[in-house]
């Protein structure tokens, strides 16, 4: 999905995060949308594929009491979707919905997304949300941050030049950081003009078109400077081998670039992931024989988990809804991007009439009669 340096800008800008609702309005809409789709009321199977994270709860809950179904399970760390689960799913309900999300921690305090508060800790600590995100995006991180301080400005023979470590300059590295150097460095019949070598790096002279981006006090004459965040996407990408069972390493892998370089690299990863898990789903459903014949919405979105405030006990949880797959059982199908999706799921009652009482229904099941369950015995035991 992610193929190219225009294709990734473009798919970055075409998802609208002010497109949000809270939780315990979308899940309402959602239901009342199905239910204009023609689902039937007491016949219609969720399922969700959520992260494992604790903070999908308050979701998976308000699924469970729109739906009047607790959800079947489609989720993989990360906000990965398990498509091998498709055929158990099928087989569990008339018709089938499919919610998919991934999703980020926000702290309304300090307005910054990647954290969440943990209630269950011994000091309410903040942690990084989604941890599996954050797991997989720290190793780029850590590459992007060597590259901007092993990559200087400055001037060599009164040139303005670029002095790059060894090590960013070694092609025949199999993973790491590696740099577009025909966008950073001039050339000399044909090669990177070298201007000197130095122990553990060398200088470059520096393409006049990349110079020119800079200002004179961006570019010291004195002392080297640190390219820092000048070191931006389309000047470098990454090079790792990626096992492929790590689904969510590789929805990731070719906009990394972006991610590292964002303001806030889970927001976009998750937003990324979110993208490139509704353009894979959407192709293990139209290949599943037991969804053939089967009423069907997929939707697929960005989960906000805003940390709970003094006397929550769970998150106010926003849903950034992205695009939708909806088939009617009888042939006929449609695909339908964000905005609107959007306008549908506004056009609907917040007020589910069909919702359930989960207490009530829990305590149906306390106070009911108590059923006696006889084991088989074997013959020895007979």
């Amino acid at each position: 999905m992610f193929s190219s340096h225009t294709n990734i800008q473009s798919i970055r800008s075409d998802f609208h995060l002010e497109a949000m609702m809270r939780y315990s309005q979308f899940a309402p809409r959602l239901y009342n949308l199905c239910r204009s789709l023609g689902f039937e009321k007491g016949n219609i199977m969720p399922s969700r594929a959520f992260c494992s994270d604790e903070s999908q709860g308050f979701p998976i809950i308000l699924i469970a009491k729109h739906f009047g179904a607790f959800p079947f399970n489609h989720g993989r760390a990360g906000g990965v979707v398990a498509t091998t689960r498709h055929g158990p799913h099928a087989h569990h309900g008339k018709d089938l919905v499919l919610i998919h999300a991934s999703h980020v921690g926000y702290d309304a305090q300090n307005k910054s997304f990647g954290h969440y508060c943990r209630l269950q800790t011994a000091d309410n600590e903040m942690s990084t949300t989604c941890g599996k995100v954050g797991h997989v995006i720290s190793w780029y991180q850590r590459e992007y941050a060597f590259a901007q301080s092993q990559i200087r400005l400055c001037y060599e023979d009164d040139r303005p030049s670029l002095r790059i470590d060894n090590q960013l300059l070694d092609d025949t590295r199999t993973e790491g950081i590696a740099l577009d150097l025909d966008k950073m460095v001039a050339r000399k019949n044909g090669q990177p003009h070298l201007l000197k070598t130095l122990s553990t790096s060398r200088i470059y002279a520096a393409a006049d078109s990349f110079f020119q981006q800079f200002s004179a006090k961006d570019w010291p004459r004195e002392t080297p400077r640190e390219i820092g965040k000048s070191l931006a996407p389309g000047l470098f990408f990454f090079r790792k081998a990626i096992p492929s069972h790590e689904q969510l390493e590789r929805n990731l892998f070719n906009p990394m670039p972006w991610i590292v370089t964002a303001p806030s690299p889970i927001l976009l990863a998750a937003q990324f992931n979110t993208q490139a898990e509704f353009d894979r789903t959407y192709r293990s459903i139209l290949k599943e024989p037991t969804y053939t014949g089967k009423r069907l919405l997929f939707v697929s979105c960005l989960n906000i988990d805003i940390s709970p405030q003094p006397g929550q006990l769970f998150p106010l949880t926003k849903c950034i809804p992205w695009a939708a797959y909806f088939q009617d059982g009888q042939g006929q199908s449609q695909t339908l991007e964000q905005a609107e999706l959007v306008e549908l799921l506004l056009q609907q009652s917040g007020d589910n009439p069909d919702a359930i009482n989960l207490e009530d229904a829990i305590q149906k099941m306390v106070e009911a009669e108590e059923i006696k369950i006889p084991f088989p015995k074997s013959e020895e035991e007979r």
